[in-house]
């Protein structure tokens, strides 16, 4: 149990049958009243952010959010195969569970599985990926006077922009938080 006067950013909790991630806090002590505790909430399923306040004593249960070391393995139709490489374990998730989150992943690669109570919620990539330009326009010199960029697509089959020196065949490192291209590998 953690109460609204001990929140920290970060901490995961369970309020009106949901799972929350507490993004910011306020502690809050007005002239006139009780003090009272601001908070933004992230719905760690749906990913919707909620504002709330809560009196500091008002209690919730901590929710443990596990996340475990699995190698996608590869997809089937709407499932996508994932293994644990310590027990070989072996679960299909749905695109639904997945998202977008494996859009920067290539077959093989190790990711992060979060569940909760055995209940699979989303899958994290690699903070950062190398990725093989499968498919770009030419840039040409001379095009532009700085920072300009073309689309390119990735082996995974993404769409990213990069700089116009970058050609096909390049291997460039993304930011799978953001989509963007950091560099040349």
């Amino acid at each position: 149990m953690v109460t609204a006067g001990d929140f920290k950013n970060g901490i995961t909790i369970e309020y009106d049958g949901n799972i929350y991630q507490i993004i910011e806090f306020q502690h809050v002590k007005p002239g006139k009243g009780a003090a009272f505790v601001r908070t933004k909430l992230k719905n760690i399923i749906s990913g919707g952010v909620v504002e709330k306040t809560f009196r500091p004593t008002e209690k919730f249960d901590e929710a443990r959010i596990e996340r475990v070391d699995m190698q996608y393995l590869y997809a089937d139709g709407d499932l996508f195969y994932f293994m644990d490489v310590n027990t070989y374990d072996q679960i299909a998730l749905t695109k639904d569970q997945i998202g977008d989150s494996l859009k920067f992943v290539k077959e093989n690669e190790m990711v992060k599985v979060c569940s909760h109570k055995g209940n699979v919620f989303s899958v994290e990539p690699p903070l950062f990926v190398e990725l093989a330009i499968t498919e770009t326009e030419p840039g040409f010199k001379g095009d532009t006077a700085t920072g300009a960029t073309k689309p390119a697509i990735v082996e995974t089959g993404a769409q990213v922009s990069v700089p116009l020196f970058v050609n096909e065949g390049d291997v460039i490192k993304i930011d799978t938080r953001t989509g963007e291209y950091l560099s040349r590998a």
